[in-house]
């Protein structure tokens, strides 16, 4: 649990979450990530979204992980969504993006999150290479949590 006080003498009580520590850096990537595929990045903690590039941050920042992308991350298994696949949204209520690729964040055996790319209405399914990006980013991600 994390406790802040307001300017004002308010106190505010919040989960924590060691992702937290690296939402800047998480950020960052995601900025590169998107730049680079043109798809929409973002990286989630094991409650919500804290880091997000491509979209309008008031769209899925901070909004709580759907069951299906938390089910997702317990398997602990790189994501590749396929046509004819049900989609995986990433946000609860949030339905106009799902995942084109995903994979766990892991840092010392323990599940962290994840990173994901997400696809826009009309985009072609995400390639093997999007994958593949994804995942060196979640182990790069692992990794800094480790020191």
């Amino acid at each position: 649990m994390e406790i802040y006080t307001e300017k004002d003498g308010g106190v505010i009580f919040r989960k924590y979450s060691p992702m937290g520590d690296l939402q800047e850096f998480a950020s960052q990537m995601c900025e590169s990530i998107g730049w680079a595929t043109g798809h929409i990045a973002a990286v989630a903690d094991r409650d919500s979204i804290i880091a997000l590039s491509g979209l309008p941050k008031r769209e899925l920042m901070d909004k709580p992980n759907s069951q299906a992308l938390e089910k997702l991350m317990e398997q602990r298994k790189n994501y590749l969504f396929h046509p004819g696949d049900t989609p995986i949204f990433a946000a609860d209520g949030a339905d106009k993006y799902p995942l084109g690729a995903a994979a766990p964040i892991v840092s010392q055996g323990d599940l962290m999150g994840c990173v994901m790319l997400l696809m826009k209405e009309g985009d072609a399914p995400l390639q093997e290479s999007d994958q593949g990006l994804a995942k060196t980013a979640a182990g790069f991600l692992g990794l800094q949590m480790e020191s």
